[in-house]
């Protein structure tokens, strides 16, 4: 369908492509991967034809269509979603407006009988063919499907674009380019403005019923879904695999073990070589040997490896300081804008240790929730963080917060401590700051370099209730490896809001959904709640759908009654367990009023007037009692709570 031929692309002498060739086939699904500067996106706008290369040829069939997302793009204003999105359907609107135009003809004229008449017959009947084959009939159905798929409401179609977000208008044009339906479709990051929930209806929308796909994603599990082969950029070159991401990551783990040993052997050869030359070079008896290496070393292609893969550097969280078992406890919590309620009747409490990840469609409350704890913005109800809790936090705008005269090596150098000094570069490097990018100035980065940068700072900080939020947006595979594995080995409590599963998956212990007003808990990992979600999906649609099943609903000898009483039990259960840990949580206070109570009153016995005063010393060892007794009390109301959990 697409052929690439001898590509090649210099920007200023750096050659980013050299010579490169490959075919895109029907119904290709391409992954496009590489370290960030590969060229992915300079590959993806050379092939959507906005972009000529230095050299080769990129050839595309005239009534070839090609579809392009970049990841950022100038964003119209002034319609509605729904008209913008019909933008999709100008060819059907216009075969429309010309057979409408055609059958006024008709109608004006009798010469029913006439070479005219009929040509104007057979030229309606060919574009009404034309019309019903590109889905005319049924259009705008399909359009809120897709509008629907992709995370928007019906009572949002009528609303005009400016009134959304930058994120929330990218994926109008996500949706008009999918309703296109292009025979290929170049997708630059396109997850980056999605949930789960979209997502996942966008692998399905790829997987059947897109044509060629070649996209870019730093989405492990949304690659892997979507795509069947995986084409690595690399120095210039490409290394085309015919297989699925997962397997591609085992072969070129393969490959470069070959290309290191064939690297290693290449150099000990060449140092060899240098050696012979330089320790003869002088011998008249040994100059036909010097001159036959000096040629044998220029016609030598030298293996070239690709920068060091910093993906193995192990970052480690500083120690978390000690806190109270209940960081955050929330009761009875509402957020409100005006008549517009985005939760209410939210409750839970996150322990000590949790690794929470907060999920859910975009405008669901996750990011409002976080702000809630760290007291940026007004709530009801009660949120309370637990005993000497020190909050890491992490969103988009904690980038403005750098000190922009600061080198981004100093920025990290201001906050690092301990053995992570001395692997300073080495960090940076994981994080897309490598070589001499550690020496620009925080005021000339972009934002995602701010961002990446704040969250480098972020990780070197000793706290022990990390808040993260979407914090993989601008990262690439490497970085959110060294992150994950990070986060993994910290000791403290996490919150991470996130709508990327693979960095979620084997992070997250327990999962809080958002949605429909309320928060839900759900323990176990991101898939386990995926999975659980779909079966309760399945068994909506099997209540809906079942022959008879209403009926058996209304039957008085039904089964419901045992499910009442057991949703009834369950209430009951969490209610008790919502009402221990609230005791637990007041025990825990106390002891902490009681903890500085002594400790103050130490303070006053260590001096001469406080040790010989026999009043301050019966007040001492009576806080003392008070505060051993609470400690009882804490055990055992831990023991009881431990053993409800069984």
């Amino acid at each position: 369908m697409i052929s690439i031929e001898g590509l090649t692309v210099e920007f200023g002498g750096f050659v980013l492509f050299d010579a490169v060739s490959f075919v895109v086939n029907k119904k290709d699904r391409i992954a496009l991967v590489g370290r960030n500067g590969a060229g992915k996106s300079t590959l993806l706008r050379i092939l959507a034809g906005l972009q000529p290369p230095s050299g080769g040829a990129v050839a595309v069939p005239r009534e070839t269509t090609v579809g392009y997302l970049p990841q950022q793009m100038e964003l119209a204003g002034g319609r509605t979603v729904r008209a913008e999105a019909e933008r999709a359907f100008e060819r059907i609107h216009r075969l429309e407006d010309e057979i409408n135009r055609l059958n006024g003809l008709l109608a004006e004229r009798t010469d029913y009988e006439s070479d005219e008449f009929r040509k104007l017959i057979d030229r309606v009947t060919l574009l009404s063919e034309q019309f019903r084959m590109a889905g005319g009939l049924n259009y705008h159905a399909e359009l809120e499907r897709t509008l629907l798929g992709l995370g928007f409401l019906r009572e949002d179609f009528e609303r005009p674009t400016a009134e959304f977000s930058g994120g929330w208008r990218m994926r109008i044009e996500l949706a008009k380019l999918l309703l296109q339906r292009p025979d290929v479709l170049l997708l630059d990051e396109p997850t980056n403005h999605l949930d789960i929930e979209s997502i996942q209806w966008l692998e399905t929308f790829i997987a059947t019923r897109a044509n060629a796909v070649i996209l870019v994603s730093h989405d492990r599990a949304f690659i892997n879904n979507t795509t069947l082969r995986t084409i690595e950029i690399e120095l210039g070159k490409i290394y085309d695999y015919r297989v699925k991401y997962a397997e591609y990551v085992t072969l070129r783990r393969e490959r470069r073990e070959q290309q290191l040993r064939a690297y290693e052997n290449q150099q000990k050869k060449i140092a060899d070589t240098e050696e012979f030359i330089e320790r003869f070079r002088y011998k008249a008896t040994k100059a036909v040997q010097v001159q036959s290496r000096i040629k044998q070393l220029e016609k030598i292609e030298r293996i070239e490896m690709d920068g060091v893969d910093t993906s193995l550097l192990r970052l480690k969280f500083p120690p978390a300081p000690h806190s109270g078992a209940y960081p955050v406890t929330a009761e009875n919590l509402a957020k409100r804008y005006g008549a517009h309620t985005v939760f209410a009747g939210v409750g839970f409490t996150i322990h000590r240790g949790d690794k929470v990840a907060f999920v859910g469609k975009n405008g669901e409350g996750k990011s409002t929730l976080v702000k809630c704890i760290m007291n940026r913005i007004a709530y009801e109800g009660r949120l309370t963080l637990g005993y000497q809790v020190k909050i890491g936090y992490f969103a988009q705008n904690q980038a403005e917060l750098l000190d922009e005269s600061r080198t981004v090596f100093e920025t990290v150098d201001d906050v690092a401590q301990g053995d992570i000094r001395t692997k300073i570069r080495d960090l940076l490097g994981a994080f897309m700051f490598g070589g001499e990018a550690s020496d620009k100035k925080v005021k000339v980065l972009s934002g995602g370099e701010r961002s990446r940068l704040a969250m480098i700072r972020l990780l070197l900080e000793p706290v022990n209730l990390l808040i993260l939020d979407e914090p993989t947006n601008h990262l690439d595979m490497r970085s959110k490896d060294v992150l994950k594995n990070a986060l993994r080995e910290f000791d403290g409590t996490l919150i991470v809001v996130s709508h990327d599963r693979e960095f979620l998956d084997g992070l997250a212990d327990k999962v809080y959904e958002f949605g429909h007003g309320r928060v839900r808990e759900h323990l176990g990992g991101i898939y386990e709640f995926l999975e659980r979600k779909k079966m309760e999906s399945l068994q909506e649609l099997e209540r809906r759908t079942v022959p008879g099943a209403a009926a058996a609903d209304e039957s008085p000898e039904a089964a419901s009654p045992p499910t009442r009483l057991s949703y009834e039990a369950q209430k009951e259960q969490q209610r008790r367990l919502r009402r221990m840990e609230k005791a637990l949580a007041e025990t825990e206070r106390n002891i902490a009023r009681l903890e500085r109570a002594v400790a103050a009153l130490e303070t006053r016995l260590s001096t001469p007037a406080g040790a010989a005063d026999a009043a301050l010393y019966s007040e001492y060892e009576a806080v003392r009692r008070e505060l051993s007794g609470a400690m009882e009390q804490w055990t055992e109301q831990t023991i009881e709570w431990e053993g409800s959990q069984h």
